[in-house]
């Protein structure tokens, strides 16, 4: 379900009137109920790869979490018997503990993200490369659909399952609040990727109905539209005119095409964020910036730290 598509918009009309019908206490949960058929609807698989990564996530998280109240409790119970030694040696072990559930489902997460998103790109080079070598064997390609925003969501849970292992935030005890974090289908598609502890503090909010949420939501959404669809659109009709058809333009053409290729890139990107940001803030709930003007930027480094913000930071700090 493409954000530009009639069917996203019908969907996301139907739900705004839902959302503000319902009891608020609900509305978290017709959120949840809303995404998995958003996913659903995307390929009849896909939920089951978000529910995987969420549950593991949930399972590890209370884990550790779980390990690190114990040892808070011993501790107490045992403060006027243990030296300084045995309670260095203790926390250590719990330590180590923890490291390695956290290493578990980081692996078996980020394992799942890339065998289905790069297991046939790894098998093409090794077809290629056995072939330049004289080999005639071939292996065969992985028959897997790439889950529609798999990299976005896996990024996000491995973030806050790293946040529970460094005392960021404390584990989230109700599995389906976390599974609407992880499945919340707005930024399924592009992102932004979020944090836990930003995220929950509008997602599971209630919400009444208010003109001003509404109209600045709208007009997020529309300014999105007009990005992507009036001048994303017709600057990739120069680009892929020219570069479609290179041999018969000069140089003069080219850097213009590519020039236009980096305003059609940036508006169809940003202006598909615009879209997911405004529609998030329809329900009243703020998702991260990613862009910051990013070619007002004065050096390259500056020109990363704007463009895909909540990604670069995800790198910076896990």
């Amino acid at each position: 379900m493409l954000l530009t598509s009639y069917e996203f918009l019908g969907f996301l009309a139907v739900l705004l009137v839902l959302y503000y019908l319902v009891p608020r206490g609900f509305q978290w949960k017709l959120l949840l109920a809303a995404s998995y058929l958003f996913y659903f609807v995307a390929g009849p698989l896909f939920p089951l790869y978000i529910l995987v990564t969420t549950a593991t996530t949930y399972l590890v998280s209370c884990r550790i979490e779980g390990i690190g109240r114990r040892q808070s409790v011993y501790l107490k119970e045992n403060k006027g018997s243990l030296s300084k030694e045995e309670k260095k040696a203790y926390k250590q072990k719990n330590k180590t503990a923890q490291w390695r559930w956290m290493l578990a489902c980081l692996l078996f997460n980020l394992g799942i993200l890339a065998v289905v998103k790069y297991g046939n790109f790894a098998i093409s080079n090794i077809n290629g490369l056995v072939q330049a070598l004289g080999g005639r064997g071939e292996f065969g390609l992985l028959g897997i659909i790439v889950p529609m925003g798999i990299s976005f969501y896996t990024f996000q849970s491995m973030g806050y399952l790293i946040d529970v292992y460094r005392g960021v935030v404390p584990a989230e005890r109700n599995f389906f609040r976390l599974a609407l974090f992880v499945s919340f289908f707005p930024q399924l598609i592009q992102g932004p990727i979020s944090r836990f502890g930003d995220l929950s503090q509008t997602l599971f909010s209630e919400h009444p109905f208010e003109g001003k949420t509404l109209c600045l939501g709208l007009q997020r959404v529309l300014w999105g539209y007009f990005k992507k669809l009036v001048i994303s659109d017709r600057f990739g009709l120069v680009v892929s005119g020219v570069y479609g058809n290179y041999q018969d333009h000069g140089s003069l053409d080219i850097v213009i095409a590519t020039l236009c290729y980096a305003v059609q890139l940036y508006t169809d990107f940003s202006g598909c964020m615009d879209i997911v940001l405004g529609a998030s803030r329809l329900f009243g709930i703020r998702l991260p910036e990613n862009f910051d003007a990013p070619f007002f930027s004065r050096t390259v480094q500056e020109f990363w730290q704007r463009w895909h913000i909540s990604l670069g930071e995800w790198f910076k700090d896990y």
